[in-house]
């Protein structure tokens, strides 16, 4: 078995979670980790279904290809779920294609982690899913229903992968120059709500 942890995100364009991906993999390559971060894109138009991929550790990875067995899955947009996406993307079926009997969901929507179990159509005891509301935290937070800096929180906090305080050092170092001190505050604030924030099983 590969040592090395594969993540995948679902969300649609303009929700962020291609920068997510690439967040979490400087973040990753700051901790020493060895990492990758890509995405997959459908027909390019706003709303279209975009996933992205992660791989994962502490050892060199020499694999190069599309993330088909995800430990956690993390979804920006509920209303993918159930859909067949198309376009070059999981082709042969929905968020839940591939994922192994101990995958991790983490979900942005105001619903119970219960509820989200029984809409994935999941049958493994040994899944969990976590729940947080990032659209309505990041609208509080910057202003704007920007999910993804909220599900990284989420994701630090349900994952051995990477820790919060890392997620905000990288950040900080690598975006000051390109956004004002409100946009920086506001997202490290939206990062440790969605810490905070997210629940589960």
């Amino acid at each position: 078995m590969a040592d090395y942890i594969e993540i995948r995100w679902h969300g649609r364009a303009q929700q962020g979670i291609v920068t997510a991906a690439k967040m979490l993999g400087e973040s990753c390559l700051r901790s020493g980790k060895y990492v990758q971060a890509f995405p997959e894109f459908g027909p390019e138009r706003m709303g279209a279904p975009v996933a992205a991929y992660n791989r994962v550790s502490d050892e060199p990875i020499r694999l190069h290809c599309r993330v088909t067995e995800p430990k956690y899955v993390l979804i920006a947009d509920p209303t993918l779920i159930g859909m067949s996406l198309s376009g070059g993307m999981e082709s042969s079926g929905g968020v839940t294609a591939g994922v192994p009997d101990n995958a991790v969901f983490i979900v942005n929507t105001s619903k119970s982690p219960q509820e989200m179990y029984k809409e994935l159509g999941l049958k493994s005891k040994g899944t969990r899913v976590y729940t947080l509301d990032a659209s309505k935290i990041s609208l509080e937070a910057i202003g704007r229903n920007m999910p993804n800096t909220p599900m990284l929180g989420a994701l630090a906090k349900v994952a051995n992968v990477i820790t919060l305080d890392i997620l905000i050092d990288n950040f900080k170092e690598n975006y000051s120059k390109k956004f004002n001190s409100k946009i920086i505050e506001g997202n490290i604030n939206a990062m440790t709500r969605g810490f905070n924030e997210a629940k589960g099983e």
